[in-house]
């Protein structure tokens, strides 16, 4: 079936109102769609506006508090611990990076966890908060138990993503991965598109390959064995075990600093007990910024102007894909299933909204 486009102006303006009459402030509004619309524009589009259903969820059924204020509760010059009090994930999240990026401007290097707080969107976008600011900058978040380790078919740990991005000519560099095969959001993309999945992307509960996404999707909301494989794969020989060390990395950085919940005791689907981990570096710190950010470009030059493999193209480095998918999706709408646009339609109706007087379809 194929994807409708809709025209990014009118789903901003309709996810904002349906945000606003939830009861979030205008600044809440902004941040928390701003985030979902940009992953739908760097063509993550498992992490956009096909996650609404699922945020209007949990504000229905009050796993997110709308008045919620996160709070400072362990800080020093360099460092902090927000408690989350269950805020909406986004809003506490750009506070924390807020934090981290003020700290580094003002002693070189921030960073800030957040605990028990809600999904909080794709980690790269924290990290472009930071060199927006000419500074280096990290972001991750733990999740519910989706992941298994190397050789297991248990859930223990999160689709965890790591992201870093760096300043650079002529676009920053921004990594940004689930430290699984592929993040949650992938699979229910499948799963809505009726396609099967890719083999080695996730277990069933034997912790052997399946493709059925729709298998994989009622054993993780089962809580039942089965989930989805590390970066790597089902074995060492492809590199399992690379991806379970990162996920365990993500998971020291998120759920242990901050002293919230680890992921196999995440128990509402990352709603209300998720934890975050921030970080900024003002790389002056080690000489000359102008020389430090020539150096990078040209590092990054140099790996798209290196030989190409034949049949291949083009070498792209780590956020360049994603400032090219904004140009084309601002211009041409971002794609939507249609049951992601059946799910917009009746979150709509539910708050009093009519999606045709908001989102114009291209």
């Amino acid at each position: 079936m194929a994807d409708r486009y809709l025209a990014v102006d009118g789903v901003r303006r309709y996810c904002e109102e349906i945000f606003r009459r939830h009861g979030f402030g205008e600044d809440e509004c902004r941040q928390i769609v701003d985030v979902i619309l940009a992953a739908d524009l760097y063509g993550i589009e498992s992490h956009g506006i096909q996650r609404m259903q699922r945020y209007h969820d949990s504000l229905v059924r009050g796993l997110v508090d709308v008045n919620a204020r996160p709070e400072i509760v362990f800080e020093t010059p360099l460092s902090a611990v927000v408690e989350g009090n269950r805020a909406m994930g986004q809003t506490a999240a750009h506070m924390a990076m807020r934090l981290a990026i003020d700290k580094a401007k003002a002693h070189g290097f921030g960073a800030v966890t957040v605990r028990n707080c809600n999904h909080y969107g794709i980690a790269g976008y924290y990290a472009r908060m930071a060199t927006a600011e000419d500074l280096m900058g990290g972001s991750s978040t733990n999740t519910e138990a989706i992941a298994i380790p190397t050789f297991g078919k248990q859930p223990m740990l999160g689709t965890s993503p790591l992201a870093l991005g760096m300043p650079a000519d002529p676009c920053d560099f921004v990594f940004d991965c689930a430290t699984t095969v592929v993040p949650r959001g992938k699979i229910e993309i499948y799963d809505k598109r009726g396609l099967p999945l890719e083999p080695g992307w996730a277990a069933d509960e034997y912790g052997r390959s399946c493709a059925d996404a729709r298998h994989v999707l009622d054993n993780i909301n089962q809580k039942a064995f089965g989930g989805i494989f590390p970066i790597g794969g089902e074995s060492t020989l492809t590199g399992s075990h690379k991806g379970y060390g990162l996920g365990i990395i993500a998971e020291i950085f998120t759920g242990i600093l901050s002293g919230g919940d680890t992921s196999p005791h995440v128990k509402n689907g990352g709603m209300g007990d998720t934890s975050f981990g921030f970080f900024a570096l003002d790389y002056g710190l080690f000489g000359d910024k102008k020389a430090i950010r020539a150096r990078v470009s040209t590092l990054l030059q140099e790996l798209r102007d290196s030989a190409r493999a034949d049949g291949r193209d083009r070498i792209y480095t780590h956020g360049e894909p994603e400032i090219e998918s904004e140009r084309e999706k601002k211009e041409h709408g971002i794609p939507a299933s249609e049951k992601t646009v059946a799910e917009l339609i009746r979150i709509g109706r539910d708050m009093g909204l009519d999606y045709a007087g908001f989102v114009r379809e291209m």
